[in-house]
């Protein structure tokens, strides 16, 4: 074990200055047996560099999941660069600045889209073909432009749905891109919260477990001393005060 006077990472083996050193007894217990898997000198009484531990804690992670799920993908390795860098994962909302981006067809495809499947499109249209169909059959009697069965208005709606299809499939592909960014944000942020809870669990258990083991320690003392006490009282009990006579 290193002296307190010059202490060495038990890691690296480099010197380290008292508000560099760690020690080993007070990590987790599965982190300290991750890193003396990889160390085997190092023990509970070891010192570590602090900059040495956040590479492990990754790395811990890293076969934590592994071991979980499997194979790691880039979404995986970002959640443990954030634990390891302490970044902010959340990303925010799609702004006025993003919309305004966007080209003139995406705009356009945008707006036919929401305009084709809104109540608006469907009571304008059906007004307009009950005008169409009331105009060549009542008014236009005699010479309508498009008598029944309607030739030139099957014409138009065919052209519309050919339009239309190609726009709406547009709108939804680029919908469909955003939906699986906001899919890849939310586990992202799941999973490193529940990284964060399940380390957090294990610090709790980890400090709670010493200190349970602290109080054993000091209830221990006490006892000692009471029963010390107890028999210092005895004793005194047991030896004869002799009489003082004037």
């Amino acid at each position: 074990m290193d002296s307190p006077a010059n202490p060495t990472c038990a890691i690296t083996g480099k010197p380290l200055s008292p508000d560099e050193a760690v020690p080993c007894r007070g990590l987790r217990p599965s982190l300290l047996r991750f890193i003396q898997k990889r160390f085997p000198a190092v023990t509970r009484e070891s010192l570590v560099a602090a900059d040495a531990l956040p590479d492990l804690k990754a790395a811990y992670v890293e076969e934590s999941l592994a071991d979980e799920i499997g194979e790691i993908t880039h979404l995986e390795r970002a959640v443990i660069r954030s634990l390891e860098e302490h970044e902010v994962i959340s990303e925010p909302p799609e702004d006025a600045a993003a919309l305004a981006s966007r080209t003139l067809g995406e705009r356009l495809a945008d707006h036919l889209a929401s305009f084709g499947g809104s109540w608006t499109f469907i009571l304008t249209f059906g007004a307009f073909l009950a005008l169409w169909i009331f105009l060549n059959t009542a008014i236009w009697r005699s010479h309508p432009p498009d008598p029944y069965p309607y030739i030139l208005l099957n014409l138009l709606l065919s052209c519309i749905a050919a339009l239309q299809a190609p726009v709406i499939m547009m709108s939804q592909r680029r919908q469909e891109s955003r939906d699986r960014n906001r899919a890849e944000q939310d586990y992202r942020i799941n999973l490193k919260a529940e990284l964060e809870i399940r380390h957090l669990h294990e610090k709790l258990d980890h400090l709670l477990y010493h200190h349970s083991q602290r109080l054993l320690e000091i209830q221990t003392i006490q006892t000692d001393l009471l029963s010390q006490l107890l028999d210092a009282h005895r004793l005194h009990d047991r030896i004869p005060v002799p009489d003082i006579k004037p």
